[in-house]
């Protein structure tokens, strides 16, 4: 009756576990003050390396008193040149001006503003603008719907007129530039967008300049600033590749001496482009618009050091480790990938060698030495991931050559796993590396989860807050990581137990791994969670014995579509500004927008497909699996067969990474990385299993060091001693759970051959086939 009803509490617990992760949630912050007027000012490829007490004495007083982030232009194209980020401001969402992009570089800001009237602007293009943006981009975008939310508005500049342009083209106050006294201008509508200019290029004379003019005007704009306002400056734009993490400052009452956050970056100090229109309307008291924003309102919180200086240095310091990590990261992964695929070729040769032959001729067995060679870069390269993570506690990104600095650094962070996971007590065990590789790998990103993913931001092995994709939590490749390393100790954990006991053993490790992964207070990844849910049921299942049946399938999809269903329910009843992205594509869909979410989700997953690096990870991995270590010579199911919760585990990580990836958009990365440590720990396990496939011992039997040399001395296909020598000596088993005997053999006497399967007993040797036939 327990057996029967065993599956269905499991997967109860898990459907808890999962749920209580997605749940809790951050409480919302209190509203911030309301300003009368708010003045945004925009100055593309402004960076907070170009801001000091010299150069731009206005920006260093703004900064002293307000509140400082670094801001994320991330929009539809990349570079996010200016004309798209002023239209991005404007529209509060991914937005494209459109044209061509010659080698991914900016084309000239031309834009045609006519003025029929002298107070207001239109511009002719905006008709073409909006139709791009509605058809043939997958966001929805409607240009305008920032000042659509006011009564009025003012632009100054043509990159502001952009952004301040209405829907049908309409600018309602326009200036081209700034007047000598702006006061009266600024306060003629609650909502004023002003176009400070450009700083560009790689000069560091040029860019200074640049800067030193546009801090001039903003001095003006500050001395004819309404009362009672909010002045917002942002670096709205890049001006080439790559990109860059741009200045964000507000100033007004109650921003003062903080960091800028959003709740869309989740992060202190990052906000998006994308968060300035709603960060308006709220510091204006407005209502958000109809079809909602992308971005959400930004706040000022504490923490800031008191020391400007040091305080400036962080988001500078970020932008610059944001950039070495585009320069790194593809190298890495494209490295890591080459490594792997070698390695599974040079495993292949020892796979069909590793296993003894029964008879007196066979291939030559491969040298120990060689073997245990190949089995520390296997160990090598499954820890290549974790170490490239804690490598990011270094600040190699501050040296003049990072991608050295970088890959030193990794390198002997390998080397000092490697060394750890080879002294470690259990290592000549059949499963001995695999739990040590596995446990420090979930230690190493658990903890740097725990302790706010600080490792994870910017990170080679992370996100990139340039990419705009996720700025908290736990990324794409870190969660592959993170559940084949769960899944993998806790597999290794319930193989140390009572059979009865491993599927206790596999949920309760696995709903620790949920709620990391979950939980918007540690990796905040609500469909990695779901998708982890799926997969530890799918573990819990089959951990105690058996196979993958529809049955057991079908509890596992329970699992997770129950995790899906009560933490859909729940994200619905919360305010529309408060749902995560479950939450928002079921609103969708009953609005009759889910489409749009659809076709971005398709776009991102082809992407992905197409170019990352951890795609061919991906399928390399599954093509050695299937081709190699599946095969009757391969050894691993002989691995499964023996090790049943390791096979769980297995079967676990990839249900959970193949619903992980396609679900969130990354289509074979959560499985790349996950077959990253998987695959080479699959191998060098199937390879000590093929090795010990001819001991006359059972798996755990506690026969002695003596018995054991012995018994390796009686292999089938070794040469034997010829002519009237003594025979050595021969294991035999009498029974299942009873420790073996060593039955001494005379001369001139066959020794009895224990069979590799079948009956004990059994005589299987040639001499008998002889008489039988």
């Amino acid at each position: 009756m327990l057996r029967r009803v065993a599956p269905i509490l499991l997967t109860l617990l898990v459907v808890v576990l999962g749920i209580t992760a997605l749940a809790a949630r951050p409480q919302s912050p209190p509203p911030r003050p309301s300003a009368d007027f708010v003045v945004l000012v925009g100055v593309a490829g402004l960076r907070w390396d170009d801001v000091d007490p010299q150069t731009t004495p206005t920006l260093w007083r703004m900064a002293r008193a307000g509140s400082i982030g670094s801001l994320s232009v991330r929009s539809v194209h990349r570079p996010t040149c200016p004309l798209d980020g002023w239209l991005t401001l404007g529209a509060g969402s991914f937005a494209a001006w459109g044209g061509s992009r010659p080698d991914g570089q900016c084309p000239p800001a031309e834009v045609t503003v006519e003025r029929p009237d002298g107070i207001g602007a239109y511009l002719p293009e905006q008709d073409s603008v909006v139709l791009h943006n509605q058809d043939r981009l997958p966001w929805g975008t409607v240009p305008g719907a920032l000042s659509e939310s006011v009564r009025c508005s003012v632009a100054v500049g043509p990159g502001a007129a952009v952004a301040a342009a209405r829907p049908f083209g309409r600018v309602d106050r326009y200036e081209p530039t700034l007047p000598e006294d702006p006061s009266g201008l600024l306060g003629s509508c609650v909502l004023s967008i002003v176009d400070l200019g450009t700083v560009a290029g790689t000069d560091p004379a040029g860019r200074a300049e640049a800067a030193r003019a546009a801090d001039a005007q903003l001095a003006r704009v500050l001395a004819g600033r309404p009362p009672h306002s909010l002045v917002i400056v942002a670096g709205v734009a890049d001006t080439e590749r790559p990109s860059r993490l741009h200045v964000a400052i507000a100033d007004g009452p109650g921003w003062e001496e903080g960091w800028l956050t959003s709740p869309s970056t989740a992060r202190r100090g990052y906000l998006q482009l994308v968060d300035l229109a709603p960060t308006a309307l709220a510091a204006l008291g407005r209502p958000m618009p109809d079809r909602p924003f992308l971005g959400r309102p930004a706040e000022s919180v504490g923490g800031r050091p008191a020391d400007l200086p040091t305080a400036i240095a962080e988001p500078a310091d970020a932008d610059r480790e944001a950039a070495a990590q585009q320069e790194v990261a593809g190298g890495f992964f494209t490295l890591l990938a080459v490594v792997q695929v070698v390695l599974a070729m040079a495993v292949l040769p020892l796979l069909r060698r590793a296993r003894r032959v029964a008879g007196p001729y066979g291939p030559k067995p491969v040298s120990p030495r060689v073997v245990a060679t190949v089995e520390v870069l296997l160990v090598a390269a499954a820890l290549a991931m974790p170490a490239a993570l804690l490598a990011e506690a270094a600040p190699w990104w501050r040296y003049a050559h990072p991608a050295i600095s970088f890959a030193g650094l990794t390198g002997v962070l390998v080397a000092a796993a490697t060394l750890l996971v080879r002294l470690a007590p259990g290592y000549r065990d059949t499963l001995g590396p695999l739990g040590a590789v596995a446990g420090l790998t979930m230690l190493a990103i658990g903890l740097d989860v725990v302790t706010g993913a600080r490792l994870q931001l910017n990170g080679v092995v992370g996100y990139s807050a340039l990419e705009g994709g996720r700025y908290a939590g736990l990324g794409t490749v870190g969660l592959g990581v993170f559940v084949a390393a769960a899944l993998l100790s806790a597999g290794w954990l319930a193989q140390r137990v009572r059979r009865d006991w491993r599927p206790v053993v596999m949920v309760t490790l696995g709903g620790i791994a949920v709620v990391v992964v979950g939980s918007p207070y540690l990796g905040a990844d609500s469909i990695g969670a779901i998708a982890l849910t799926a997969g530890v049921s799918v573990a819990a299942a089959i951990s105690a014995g058996g196979w993958l049946t529809m049955t057991r399938l079908a509890w596992a999809a329970m699992a997770g579509l129950a995790v899906t269903v009560g933490f859909a329910l729940l994200d619905l009843g919360r305010v529309p500004a408060e749902r995560g992205s479950l939450g928002r594509f079921l609103a969708a869909l009953g609005d009759g927008t889910g489409g749009l979410t659809v076709q971005r989700s398709g776009t991102s997953n082809f992407e992905t497909l197409v170019n990352s690096p951890l795609t061919v990870l991906a399928l390399a991995g599954a093509l050695l699996v299937w081709f190699a270590l599946l095969r009757p010579w391969g050894g691993l199911m002989r691995l499964f067969g023996i090790y049943p919760a390791i096979r769980a585990a297995m079967a676990g990580t990839g249900v959970a990474v193949v619903i992980g990836g396609v679900l969130g958009g990354a289509a074979l990365d959560v499985a790349g990385a996950a077959a990253a440590v998987v695959v080479p720990m699959a191998a060098l396990s199937a390879l000590r299993v093929l090795d010990h496939a001819a001991d006359r011992t059972r798996p755990g039997s506690r026969a002695g060091p003596r018995a054991r040399s012995l018994a390796r001395t009686a292999t089938p296909g070794r040469a034997m001693p010829a002519g009237p020598t003594p025979m050595p000596p021969t294991l035999t088993l009498t029974g299942p759970g009873t420790p073996p005997r060593v039955r001494p053999s005379t001369p001139g006497r066959r020794p009895t051959t224990v069979p590799r399967c079948g009956r004990p007993g059994r005589d299987r040797s040639p001499a008998a086939g002889a008489v039988r036939r």
